[in-house]
């Protein structure tokens, strides 16, 4: 590892007046719901309020007001799987300089278009984070433009721990911050600020199940690059951690913990359907932990979880939605083999209505596999009042000499 870094408790207050009129106080509100369920009192920091919809907003703008004015002057480049590249094209924009983002492919469309309503020239390249890195380096080497790093840099950092500093003024007495982590940025400087006012509290990160690359890097006790992976967390989709902020999450954190993409999908259903907040997988994971118990002893704790951001693609969060409801038992769809004759289909559908369940789509297959030549197959979603429900409807089909072939309320 890397000596320590120069980030501290006073360079993160300065960044804090440097921003401070660029930047919302978001709230850190307690759920009650959610504490009722958990068995603590858990608080949600809503960095999704932002700005552009994360906090990613805090380090560009510190790190924009603290450049040259030849380094504006040059313009600046960034590589970003979007938050990113929204928080700099936004600081950009504030200060008057040109900005190029290169960001991976396989970004949501919901953050480039947020990045290009912010005027910043986007180059599209590459499979993940690391490749549009690379892609950002070679451009800059080309055009001589002043670099911005998502993670690996002090006033970066710095930007990001106002964070911290602002959980402890609406959480005076915090025994647990739970923090999503990517390169590490956010959680190095979160760190920073209540391992230096508040040392016994734990700080524990979060990462996708498919990019563990803080928690493996942590483990090897030097940087070690994963192979890149996409993941519903693309905003911590991140291959290889900063030589910066290793050193920092190693010596403040209690650890890093991961969730799986079925973990990050019900976590964003249930902020969504129970605290009204629209989360990304990124933002997402913190609850996703705590819900799925990857985080043990929390009963009767001060616990604020980050909801880091909130820029999600429409489509991908209709896919999502989906997704949790089947888990949670209330999207249902099943297989169900009937006569082929007139009237079969209609008896179904009533049976089904009895049930008092609804239909949302239903299709005829007369050539499914295994069907007989007078039956056909019958596909239905539904909507349903969870899996004890379905069950019901299913036993209501078998009873009438309908058969069901399969049935699913998860992926």
């Amino acid at each position: 590892m890397t000596t320590a870094s120069p980030v501290t408790l006073e360079t993160i207050k300065s960044a804090q007046t440097r921003i401070a009129d660029a930047i919302f106080c978001t709230p850190c509100a307690r759920s009650e719901t959610l504490s009722e369920r958990l068995g603590c009192n858990l608080y949600l920091k809503l960095e999704n309020l932002q700005m552009t919809g994360s906090f990613k907003d805090r380090g560009a703008i510190n790190k924009m007001r603290q450049l040259s004015d030849a380094q504006r002057a040059a313009g600046v480049i960034t590589a970003s799987a979007g938050n990113h590249a929204q928080g700099v094209a936004h600081a950009a924009k504030l200060s008057g300089v040109k900005a190029t983002i290169v960001m991976p492919e396989t970004t949501p469309l919901a953050k480039i278009r947020g990045t290009k309503v912010l005027g910043a020239e986007i180059v599209l390249h590459g499979s993940g984070y690391d490749d549009a890195y690379e892609k950002a380096c070679q451009i800059q080497d080309e055009q001589g433009y002043t670099f911005i790093h998502a993670f690996n840099d002090e006033a970066i950092i710095a930007g990001q721990g106002t964070v911290g500093l602002e959980i402890l003024d609406q959480v005076p007495n915090p025994d647990l911050i739970v923090v999503p982590v990517g390169g590490g940025g956010l959680i190095s400087g979160i760190a920073t600020v209540v391992k230096s006012l508040k040392p016994d509290t734990d700080i524990i990160g979060v990462e996708a199940k498919r990019l563990p690359a803080m928690q493996r890097s942590l483990a090897a006790g030097e940087v070690v690059a994963q192979p890149s992976s996409s993941t519903l967390a693309d905003g911590i989709a991140i291959a290889r951690v900063g030589d910066k902020t290793l050193p920092i999450v190693s010596r403040t954190t209690s650890g890093i913990v991961t969730v799986s993409e079925e973990e990050i999908s019900y976590a964003i259903l249930q902020l969504l359907e129970m605290e009204k907040t629209l989360a990304e997988g990124a933002g997402a994971v913190g609850l996703a932990a705590l819900d799925n118990h990857h985080i043990e002893n929390i009963g009767g704790k001060n616990v604020i979880v980050v909801i880091s951001g909130g820029n999600i693609d429409m489509t991908l969060l209709s896919k999502i939605l989906d997704r949790g409801l089947e888990r949670d038992g209330r999207l249902a769809r099943l297989k169900v083999v009937v006569p082929d004759k007139p009237g079969s289909t209609a008896t179904l559908a009533t049976i089904v209505a009895q049930a008092h369940s609804n239909i949302l789509e239903i299709s005829q297959n007369r050539h499914a596999s295994e069907v007989q030549l007078e039956e056909t197959e019958v596909s239905l979603s539904l909507e349903t009042r969870g899996k004890r429900h379905m069950q019901q409807i299913i036993a209501a089909i078998e009873e009438h000499g309908f058969t069901v072939k399969t049935a699913s309320t998860a992926y």
